[in-house]
Order: C-alpha cells, then structure tokens, then sequence
C-alpha cells in the first residue's frame, strides 16, 4: 500500500495555536506578499491548518492543497470553505504528488521544505507538476548567517527539535537546493521573524522559475 499521510499528532496541535501567533506577528504580510500576482491553477505543498488560503488573489482560477497530517488537514478543509478562491485539499506527500506533469502554472510552499524527510526529492516533484515556466513561491525557514549560530542549529537539529516539530530541521540550505533541483531563483528576501536572532528566526521569501 502507498503512504499518503505522517502522523503527528501532538505537533499538529501545537502548531494549530503557535501559527495563530505567528500570523499575528508578521507572517500574515509575508504570506500576502508570497501569494501577490498569482493567477491560474496552483498547488500547494505541505498546507498545514491553511491560514494561506485567505490570502491567494482572485486571479487564481483553483488551488489544490496537499496535506499528509490528517489533523491539520482537517483544519485546512474548514479554512478551505472559507476561501475566496476554490480550494481542495487532499492527503499526500511531497515527494509523491497527487498530480499529473506540467498540470500547474505555479506551486506554493511555506514553511515546509524544513520539515521534509528527502527535501531534493520534494523538490524534484514540484518541478514535475509546474508547467515549462511556471513559478514556485516559497516561504521558508533556512539555514543561519553566521557559523556560530548555524553550529546551534545543527545541534538542535540532531538532538530533540526534529523530534518535538514534526520533522523541523533548522540548518538546511533551502536556497542551494532549490537550485540543485533546475529551478532558477528570480526574487529572494531574507528576513528575521521575529525580529531578533535565534536559531528560528531566519526565513526566506521569494520565486523560482521551472
């Protein structure tokens, strides 16, 4: 039988109130400016409990929203009905879309590609899915500026924070793979949130081209 879920359930009851605060606290405008100027069919990877579906445009003709946490999935499907643009959501892993090639004009991931058991593959499949010049908006939790601090990340990293965060690594190199994985990077922001430094707060905003 094919895996189409993970189950954390005590991650996703944690997250369910923590992206509320989060919202709160700078993520909703980042989450407006990731969806600005989307237009046509979009899939989304890794929807959580779907506080980005209030801020696709509507420009954006479907969206497709993939979730392997049942959960949060069932959190995104009531956020879903409250939509202003159609969205379904469905189980599944990153790694094995539900989608056939070329079948989206863009693909959307927030913060998730931390969170991936075999992020390159993740990515492979997102460029799979996205027609020949379709876009691939990102929103994501990266790797440190400085070694001292990408030493801590590491640390956590292999100790308890994967463990207690639904898989979470804090030190990838998000940017670097999306390269590796043929997208070219056309616009990318980083920024602290919030606004001081830990090992938590780094994240990128920004578009790749398939």
């Amino acid at each position: 039988m094919t895996r189409t879920g993970v189950n954390h359930p005590i991650f996703a009851r944690f997250y369910a109130c923590i992206s509320q605060a989060l919202e709160r606290g700078g993520l909703a405008e980042r989450r407006e400016a990731l969806l600005a100027g989307l237009s046509g069919k979009v899939i989304e990877v890794g929807a959580g409990n779907g506080l980005t579906f209030a801020h696709y445009p509507p420009t954006v003709a479907r969206v497709l929203a993939v979730e392997p946490e049942p959960r949060l999935r069932r959190l995104a499907q009531e956020n879903a009905r409250r939509a202003l643009v159609p969205v379904e959501v469905v189980g599944g892993l990153a790694d094995r879309l539900p989608a056939e090639d070329a079948s989206f004009d863009a693909a959307v991931v927030s913060l998730v590609l931390c969170s991936l058991p075999d992020q390159a593959s993740a990515l492979r499949e997102l460029r799979r899915v996205l027609r020949p010049g379709g876009e691939l908006r990102f929103l994501e939790h990266v790797r440190a500026d400085s070694p001292g601090m990408i030493r801590l990340q590491r640390l956590l990293d292999a100790t308890v924070w994967p463990r207690l965060f639904g898989g979470c690594h804090t030190a990838r190199d998000t940017v670097t793979a999306i390269g590796q994985a043929g997208f070219t990077i056309e616009r990318l922001e980083r920024f602290l949130l919030p606004e001081i430094r830990t090992p938590l707060s780094f994240l990128i905003l920004g578009t790749a081209r398939r």
